[in-house]
């Protein structure tokens, strides 16, 4: 199961405001977070968005998204996370989409979950992500799966920081 508190501390000292977009962990991820104490300083919100539309209507996903790359894929996580991040005060995101099962959706099989992490500079949004594969029924995938997008949280923060970071670095120095 997650590491939380080590997650709070981190979100603590770097200025986390996160929020969360969850499909297949409904959720799960905000609610973790939520239980925590304190965690009124760095947790923002969270979204469920099940169906195609909600994804789109509330976190702008591209409906051209889901048609060439599938509900779940790393795109859509992706615009997930980064719609997030347009639509709340927060400056970092974790988003997931998947099929926790029984059954394959559209070709996919079960216990496979798509994630991204999103921070903002507040001009742009940079988003990493990747796709695992959890076995067992779908509360082991959905619990794994949350606890999973927490414990990647911290090293994809420190990434994209990077990332953005150096860019900013250049654009200051070319100006």
């Amino acid at each position: 199961m997650a590491n939380l508190e080590q997650f709070s501390d981190y979100a603590k000292q770097n200025n986390l405001k996160l929020m969360t977009a969850e499909s297949c962990t409904a959720g799960l991820v905000a609610s973790l977070l939520g239980g925590l104490e304190g965690c009124a300083e760095w947790l923002e919100g969270g979204l469920v968005t099940y169906s195609p539309a909600e994804k789109c209507q509330l976190l702008g996903v591209n409906d051209g998204s889901i048609r060439r790359f599938g509900l779940t894929s790393e795109q859509v996580a992706q615009e997930m996370a980064c719609g997030a991040l347009k639509i709340s005060s927060a400056n970092f995101a974790i988003a997931n989409t998947g099929v926790a099962g029984p059954e394959s959706k559209d070709g996919i099989p079960p216990g496979t979950v798509c994630f991204a992490w999103s921070m903002s500079n507040g001009r742009s949004c940079e988003c990493v992500s990747e796709t695992q594969f959890f076995r067992g029924d779908r509360e082991q995938v959905r619990k794994a799966a949350a606890a999973y997008a927490i414990d990647r949280a911290a090293y994809h923060h420190r990434r994209l920081a990077a990332l953005i970071g150096g860019r900013d670095q250049r654009s200051a120095a070319a100006a």
